[in-house]
């Protein structure tokens, strides 16, 4: 199969990132390269490129479409360890850095991943699949009130303790060995006047137990700042969002770095010494136009923040 990820909000990453030719970049979610290829383009060869996934059908991917550039260091591991990564490269700092926070097409679409909920496979999940627990293990393994958590914290799911407590009986008879069989165990949990709206009625389960298998929002906020630590002075970092968790914790952390004075308001002055660290490049989060919609519906739910290193 062939991995595909159309890439979203291009023109506005570019910008956003204001490429410098013989720069550094990292791209901590390579994927199938789409945003790395632009801006390989406008890299000199003295530029540099840094690509790090840690789905290895996902490098593989990007080496073969990028292929004609020699400027690429590709790294199999989570961007979480970008800090590791930078050391081992011997790399003081970078002057871009950017994340997809989306899932691809490709571990959608590849019904083995156990990513969809429209086609049958294991219960899996994983970005990568060389280690971790699987989703098979969520749904088997956690305790009732484990499951509720990942639901209702992670999916925002409403009912995530009836869904919590069909899982739990199901399982005492079978394992819930498949994405198909999950999804009939969420459907009969969920009554039929809540399932005519808001779209596919499992969607909220299995974005919950995704998050929940690749420690998603666990790994961002430490990711943000170790990254943040490792640009040049007025290098960016930018990031696409896909659901409102991601974007809260994007938000939170870059308003944090840019006012981290802590003094309670009532002080005539800041006592405690620190000072921003970044500025925001734009204060409301930048959306697709009306013609990225018209031609990819993916995008709708896509939202860009920057943060540029003072």
């Amino acid at each position: 199969m062939e991995f595909k990820h159309v890439p979203v909000l291009l023109n506005e990453c570019l910008d956003a990132l204001d490429i410098k030719e013989n720069g550094i970049y990292v791209d901590c979610t390579l994927g199938g390269a789409g945003h790395s290829l632009e801006i390989l383009k406008r890299l000199s060869p003295k530029g540099r490129l840094i690509g790090i996934d840690q789905d290895e059908d996902a490098l593989k991917a990007a080496k073969e479409k990028i292929k004609e550039y020699n400027n690429v260091t590709y790294v199999h591991d989570n961007f979480y360890n970008i800090h590791d990564i930078l050391d081992k490269l011997n790399i003081e700092k970078v002057d871009g850095i950017f994340m997809d926070l989306g899932v691809s097409s490709y571990q959608l679409d590849n019904a083995e991943r156990g990513f969809s909920y429209m086609r049958d496979a294991d219960l899996d999940m994983r970005m990568d699949r060389s280690k971790g627990i699987t989703a098979f293990d969520v749904v088997n393994k956690y305790e009732e009130q484990q499951i509720v958590d990942v639901l209702r914290n992670y999916g925002e799911e409403k009912f995530a303790k009836r869904i919590a407590g069909f899982i739990v009986d199901r399982r005492k008879v079978e394992p819930i060995n498949t994405t198909l069989e999950l999804v009939n165990v969420i459907d009969a949990a969920i009554p039929a006047k809540f399932k005519r709206s808001g779209g596919h009625p499992a969607k909220r389960t299995f974005q919950g137990i995704r998050i929940e298998v690749n420690g998603e929002l666990k790994i961002l906020d430490k990711a943000i700042e170790d990254g943040v630590e490792r640009l040049n002075s007025g290098g960016r970092m930018a990031i696409i969002t896909f659901q409102s968790l991601e974007d809260r914790i994007v938000k939170v952390k870059f308003k944090d770095l840019e006012d981290p004075c802590k003094c309670p308001k009532d002080l005539p002055m800041c006592v405690c010494g620190k000072v921003p660290i970044v500025k925001l490049i734009s204060r409301k989060p930048i959306r697709a136009t009306q013609e990225e919609l018209e031609i990819n519906s993916r995008s709708r739910s896509a939202k860009l923040r920057v943060a540029e290193k003072i």
